[in-house]
């Protein structure tokens, strides 16, 4: 298959998965994964169409596959991170999600979603104060409500230690 035909297909299950068709999508998707093993674009596609279908277990080797391509573009591996991240958490894969999503930040500090679904899955391993600073941290940084802007510098300083007293 050529690379033209490829970028044809995955334009065509892009259309299919935006017109509602996600399960032709997903076959599309599946004959280009066999024709493209070792594609990092076709194996974040593929990973992303199993989790809208709701199919998680099924996505994660796309997802792991793709992750493990260092020619995956910076804009799929910013998606594929939070994407494997969310699916692990949503398969009780708690520690793995945990990971996954610190790689995410790390790799892409201004994402604000990785940071907001690493709190989730920091909630899930009992690290509460830890995800209870991300949200803070967030909220201050992205916040446009101008009573939580008013608040910024003291929202950002308990952030830090929730615990602290005057």
């Amino acid at each position: 298959m050529s690379a033209h035909k490829k970028r044809d297909l995955l334009e065509e299950a892009a259309r299919l998965r935006t017109e509602g068709r996600p399960e032709e999508a997903r076959e599309r998707l599946l004959a280009l994964t066999a024709a493209y093993p070792e594609d990092a674009e076709v194996a974040y596609r593929t990973a992303w169409i199993h989790d809208v279908l709701g199919l998680e277990s099924e996505a994660v080797p796309y997802y792991e596959r793709a992750l493990a391509n260092p020619e995956l573009a910076a804009e799929d591996r910013n998606g594929a991170l939070l994407g494997l991240g969310s699916t692990y958490r949503i398969l009780g894969r708690y520690g793995q999600a945990v990971e996954t999503l610190r790689r995410g930040v790390a790799e892409f500090p201004d994402n604000g979603s990785l940071r907001a679904f690493l709190a989730m899955a920091l909630y899930n391993t009992d690290e509460h104060h830890e995800a209870m600073r991300l949200l803070l941290e967030l909220t201050a940084t992205t916040s446009s409500d101008p009573y939580v802007q008013g608040y910024r510098r003291a929202i950002e300083h308990y952030a830090k230690d929730l615990d602290e007293t005057v």
